[in-house]
């Protein structure tokens, strides 16, 4: 494992869905459902599917704009979900 870069496993990002005057959650949106892959040093990755499938969802899960449901996303064998945002970051 030490030439793999990226590391993502089992990525979820669910959104819920609100109704009503008090806002309740009455469902979620699951836009990111199970999403696993390794990108070793010197390789290049594209995430293609159609529109909505939630590509940018994971881009933006991975990059901690926006924190997932679950999973993990490891940078250079360090964890990058469940730090915290103001921790330095990782020298590769």
């Amino acid at each position: 494992m030490a030439d793999v870069l990226l590391s993502v496993r089992d990525l979820h990002k669910h959104f819920p869905i609100r109704k009503g005057l008090m806002s309740r959650v009455v469902g979620h949106v699951r836009a990111v459902d199970g999403v696993s892959f390794d990108l070793h040093r010197g390789e290049t990755l594209g995430l293609v599917g159609e529109s909505g499938c939630g590509k940018t969802t994971t881009g933006r899960c991975i990059l901690r704009l926006i924190e997932p449901t679950s999973g993990e996303v490891r940078f250079a064998d360090q964890p990058v979900t469940g730090r915290p945002r103001r921790e330095p970051t990782i020298d590769v």
